[in-house]
């Protein structure tokens, strides 16, 4: 895990957010750790399929709804 001290951290916050790795950061001050910065965990596999069941799908979805005949002149 990169330690990385306050000071440091607060220069360049954004650039380490954007590259943080899977193993996060430790952030120093005076050399003692003060916070540990994570990445969030995500699930999104988990969300593949989750509302089977849950949505009904009345009617033909790809329909607009509007009747129109392409060959009638206006």
């Amino acid at each position: 895990m990169e330690v990385i001290g306050a000071a440091k951290f607060k220069e360049q916050c954004l650039a380490l957010l954007d590259n943080l790795g899977d193993e996060g950061l430790i952030i120093t001050k005076r050399g003692r750790p003060v916070a540990r910065l994570l990445p969030l965990e995500h699930h999104d596999a988990a969300l593949i399929g989750s509302l089977r069941d849950k949505i009904v799908v009345r009617g033909d979805i790809l329909a607009t709804g509007a009747d129109w005949d392409a060959d009638a002149q206006s």
